[in-house]
């Protein structure tokens, strides 16, 4: 037997032993990993506090955990409503919030305007005047107190003159001047506060640069990050300049776990921001910078024997979000041997498995998956089982299992 295979019988032993009395679905939490990989973005972060990307966990206790580590502080969340859950109550998960997104949701913007405490704790996140706009017709600056405002600053590559994107498609605000402008726009009108810029280089942080089985795309990635990098390292530190010229800035946030050590090396940047490091899915095995440890999984259970060489497991349609394609479907790995049929891949009430390990699963037996992004996995579950070293020790609710859905 392979090292590899031997590594792998071991892992699923672990498991099943420690889930044995309990019925999948389900999900565990291997807190060994989870906070080794904590340890390594602190590492990897060069000193610069690290806010928690909360839509890549998913969890209160699990926020909660990473945040009273040292290197940790704050957290970005993806919308309004979750950012008032997590600020809000006698023990909040945060006391400051930034929220990642631009909102449109009115009633929680009266929720925010309504409590002076909240309001302080939580930033909302602004790329236009239009959304200002949209703030003052729900609740008029004389009756609210002063909100906390933050830019969002593209950061994406534009080349040829701007006829190539490179990165996702967020902000308007792409320029130096555009950032100034902007700034104006809310420290002249009442009822706000300007208080940070955030840069997320999605092109950089999200992009894997080693994808394994694709060399040359690798190294098209990597010339492309490196590019994207310089470029930014300039145009955001001039950003940041003419909007300090306008307001006294609390932070300015960027990057992800997949460049925490090129934005931490921004003498322009105060703070970074990672979560999905924390879980370390599919879509971050390809990174040549540094390797997290699978710390989320979740096992389905096997219902049928279709053909020799096949089995089929209860449900398992966990797909990822972003671009369709193979990287987005859950992968199982244990035992070691399976993939899934080309011809349905993840389904939402089944999936069919196929491989040498087959033959060897009975009817009830668990396979166990990885899944592509890393919160993603909390919308299926109600609870992330806790394991350390062994043994289950409990527990972490999922927004889910405390009936609560940002999506």
């Amino acid at each position: 037997m392979s090292r590899s295979a031997s590594s792998a019988d071991a892992a699923r032993a672990r498991l099943d032993a420690a889930t044995a009395h309990l019925d999948p679905p389900l999900a565990v939490l291997d807190l060994d990993a989870l906070d080794a990989n904590a340890a390594d973005l602190e590492r990897r972060a060069g000193g610069r506090p690290i806010r928690v990307a909360s839509k890549s966990v998913r969890s209160r206790p699990v926020l909660r955990r990473v945040l009273a580590r040292p290197g940790f502080a704050g957290v970005l969340a993806y919308t309004l409503p979750e950012a008032l859950w997590l600020a809000g109550g006698p023990d909040p998960v945060s006391t400051d919030v930034v929220v990642g997104y631009p909102t449109a949701d009115r009633a929680a913007l009266r929720a925010l305007a309504a409590d002076p405490v909240l309001a302080g704790r939580v930033t909302l996140m602004v790329d236009s005047p239009a959304q200002l706009d949209l703030v003052d017709a729900v609740v008029p600056a004389a009756t609210r107190p002063a909100l906390r405002i933050c830019l969002d600053l593209d950061a994406s590559l534009r080349v040829a003159g701007g006829r190539v994107h490179v990165g996702v498609r967020r902000s308007p605000v792409h320029t130096p001047g555009q950032a100034a402008g902007l700034a104006r726009a809310v420290t002249g009108r009442p009822g706000f506060r300007l208080v940070g810029l955030m840069a997320y280089e999605a092109q950089v942080a999200g992009v894997p640069d080693a994808p394994p089985g694709r060399p040359l795309r690798g190294l098209a990635v990597r010339g492309m990050r490196a590019l994207s990098v310089r470029e930014l390292a300039g145009r955001r530190a001039a950003a940041v300049a003419a909007v300090r010229a306008e307001a006294d800035l609390e932070f300015v946030n960027g990057g992800g776990t997949g460049s925490l050590e090129t934005t931490s090396a921004d003498p322009a940047v105060t703070e970074v921001a990672a979560g999905s490091g924390l879980y370390s899915p599919l879509l971050f095995d390809g990174y040549r910078a540094f390797r997290g440890r699978p710390a989320a999984l979740f096992a389905l259970p096997v219902t049928r024997r279709p053909a020799p060489g096949t089995v089929t497991v209860a449900g398992g349609g966990w797909i990822a979000s972003g671009p369709p394609g193979a990287d987005r479907s859950p992968r199982p790995v244990y035992p070691a041997g399976l993939r899934t049929v080309g011809t349905e891949g993840a389904g939402e009430v089944q999936t069919p498995l196929r491989g040498p390990a087959a033959d060897g699963l009975r009817i009830g037996d668990r396979v166990w998956f990885r899944h592509a992004k890393a919160g993603e996995l909390a919308e299926h579950v109600d609870v992330l089982h806790a394991l350390a070293g062994d043994e289950l020790t409990g527990g972490f609710a999922t927004y889910r299992g405390e009936g609560r859905s940002f999506g």
